[in-house]
């Protein structure tokens, strides 16, 4: 559970007009997902305090402080996904519609604190027929979940480089360079191979309330040219928001 992810950036307080995109946000969840990740954040931090020297740990507190402050996040975020989604209209219909809502409030039980500390040894193996473990494997190919969780994954473990390499110049895990970035896709890479080994069942558990026709009906979109600009460009923005790899 802790390796499944769905973009967890929202925008809870940027300025201006409530236009399609802020809109699009809030009916994806987004405001929720943020929060959840914060938490996730918050306990990241929490298990380095008795292994790091007091300076350290302060360090890394406030540079992760610093790094995921709400509204440097959503600019980013925000700055991607207009420059990444031309019409945000199609998925926002699909967002504000009932099985949108469903799909959503899945997702938002998922990725809450207590759910991910259930199960973070595994979820349990779910049973399907061909029929639905079809619809799933199709899923899983249309939506980006495992590069989604390698982003998250990548943000979390590079609080504690990031830290360091303020403390001991030249450490610099995800500071930049030629190397470090080949290292930083290297790892992003394995990362995400392993979330893809079990997506299958963890899509199974996390739409496991929706119906075959439901998703069906999801499926549907998130294949469709509307879904699939709205999913690349979500990712663009998740990407954006966390900065992974930038100073």
């Amino acid at each position: 559970m802790r390796a499944f992810a769905f973009p967890v950036l929202a925008l809870l307080s940027l300025p201006g007009f409530a236009d399609d995109y802020l809109q699009l946000y809030r009916s994806g969840g987004w405001p929720e997902q943020r929060e959840h990740f914060h938490a996730a954040l918050a306990a990241a931090q929490q298990r380095y305090r008795a292994n790091l020297p007091p300076a350290i740990y302060q360090a890394l507190v406030s540079n992760s402080n610093q790094r995921f402050a709400a509204q440097a996040m959503d600019r980013r975020a925000l700055a991607a996904l207009r420059a990444q989604l031309p019409q945000p209209g199609p998925a926002l219909d699909f967002f504000e519609s009932p099985l949108g809502r469903k799909i959503v409030a899945a997702e938002l039980a998922a990725t809450r604190s207590d759910q991910l500390a259930r199960h973070a040894n595994g979820l349990p193996r779910m049973q399907a027929d061909a029929t639905r473990r079809l619809l799933i494997r199709h899923l899983a190919q249309a939506i980006p979940a495992g590069e989604a969780g390698a982003e998250l994954s990548l943000a979390l473990a590079g609080v504690a480089a990031d830290s360091l390499s303020q403390m001991v110049p030249g450490f610099g895990l995800f500071g930049g360079g030629d190397q470090t970035l080949g290292m930083l896709d290297n790892q992003r890479q394995r990362i995400r191979e392993e979330i893809e080994q079990d997506l299958d069942n963890t899509l199974m558990y996390v739409y496991r309330d929706l119906s075959d026709p439901e998703l069906e009906e999801f499926v549907t979109f998130a294949q469709s040219p509307a879904g699939q600009a709205y999913y690349q460009a979500a990712l663009a923005a998740l990407r954006a928001g966390l900065a992974v790899g930038q100073q």
